[in-house]
C-alpha cells in the first residue's frame, strides 16, 4: 500500500491534465484570433502533450505531496510558453502577429520573478520547482531565438544553445555539476537575455541597433558562463562545504538563481 501511495500522481492529475487542456484552449484561440496555421497548432500540440508527459513524469518521481501555488505559476508560464513556441513555428509559413507574440513573451518574462516569491511566501520551494522554473526559462530564450535569428541571422541560437551545451557538457565533465554561489550579476545577465531578444523580436529597433544588442547580451551571456565555468575549475578538488561540489545539480543562467537544479529564486 505504502509503495502505490509513493507512485500514485492522483493528486497531481488536475494541475497537469488542466494545463494541458488550458494549452490547447490558447492555440484554439490564437488560431482564430490571429489566423494561426496547422504548423503553428501542431507545433504547439506537441509542446503541450510532451509537457504534460514530462511534468506528470517527474511528479511520480519526486513526489512533493502537492503541486504548488508556485508550480501553477510556472505552469501558466508554460502556457504563455506554448503560445510563442507555437506563433514562432508558424511565422516560417506566414507573417507571424509580432505584437501577440511579443506580449505573450513579455508575460511569462514577468511571471519569472512570481513564481519563486510564491514559492518562498508559502515555504513551497522545491528542487522539482526550481527544475520545471529554470526548464520553462530556458525553453523560452531558445524560442525566442529562433525568432531573433530569422532577421539576425543564426548566430543568435547561440544564446539558447548554451545552457543546453553546458549542461551536455557536464554529462563528461561531472565537476561541472557543482552548487555555485548567489551572484547578482549571474542573475542581472540572465534576466538581461529575454528583455533583449523580446525588444530585438519586436521589430522596433532598426536591424544594426538590434544585432549590436544581442551582440552585447551574447557576449555578456559567455562572460557569465566562462566565470562560473573558471570557478567549478578552480573548487572541482575542494571537499563540500556547503558551497563546493553537488553531483545533483547543474545550474544554468536563464534559471535565475544559479545554473541550474537549487532553490527558486
Amino acid at each position: 500500500m505504502a509503495v502505490q501511495e509513493r507512485y500514485d500522481t492522483r493528486p497531481f492529475a488536475p494541475d497537469t491534465t488542466a494545463g494541458m487542456g488550458v494549452q490547447l484552449l490558447v492555440l484554439e484561440v490564437l488560431c482564430r484570433a490571429v489566423g494561426m496555421g496547422t504548423t503553428g497548432w501542431l507545433t504547439g500540440s506537441a509542446f503541450a502533450v510532451v509537457t504534460w508527459v514530462v511534468l506528470t513524469l517527474a511528479l511520480r518521481r519526486s513526489w512533493t505531496g502537492a503541486f504548488g501555488p508556485a508550480n501553477r505559476v510556472t505552469l501558466a508560464r508554460t502556457i504563455l510558453v506554448g503560445g510563442v513556441t507555437a506563433l514562432v513555428a508558424d511565422s516560417f509559413e506566414r507573417r507571424p502577429p509580432v505584437a501577440v507574440l511579443v506580449a505573450l513573451a513579455t508575460v511569462a518574462l514577468i511571471l519569472d520573478a512570481v513564481d519563486g516569491q510564491v514559492a518562498r511566501r508559502t515555504g513551497t520551494a522545491t528542487a522539482l520547482g526550481a527544475r520545471f522554473d529554470m526548464e520553462v526559462d530556458a525553453f523560452l530564450i531558445l524560442v525566442l531565438c529562433v525568432h531573433v535569428a530569422v532577421p539576425l541571422g543564426a548566430w543568435v541560437l547561440a544564446i539558447g544553445l548554451m545552457r543546453y551545451a553546458f549542461v551536455a557538457a557536464s554529462w563528461v565533465l561531472p565537476w561541472l555539476r557543482g552548487a555555485l554561489p548567489h551572484s547578482m550579476a549571474r542573475k542581472t545577465v540572465a534576466a538581461l537575455q529575454g528583455i533583449v531578444l523580446v525588444v530585438a523580436g519586436a521589430g522596433i529597433l532598426p536591424r544594426a541597433s538590434a544585432a549590436a544588442a544581442v551582440a552585447v547580451a551574447l557576449a555578456l551571456l559567455a562572460w557569465s558562463f566562462g566565470r562560473d565555468i573558471a570557478w567549478l575549475w578552480r573548487v572541482r578538488a575542494r571537499p563540500d562545504d556547503g558551497a563546493g561540489r553537488d553531483g545533483a545539480a547543474v545550474r544554468a543562467p536563464v534559471a535565475g538563481e544559479g545554473r541550474g537544479l537549487s532553490v527558486r529564486s
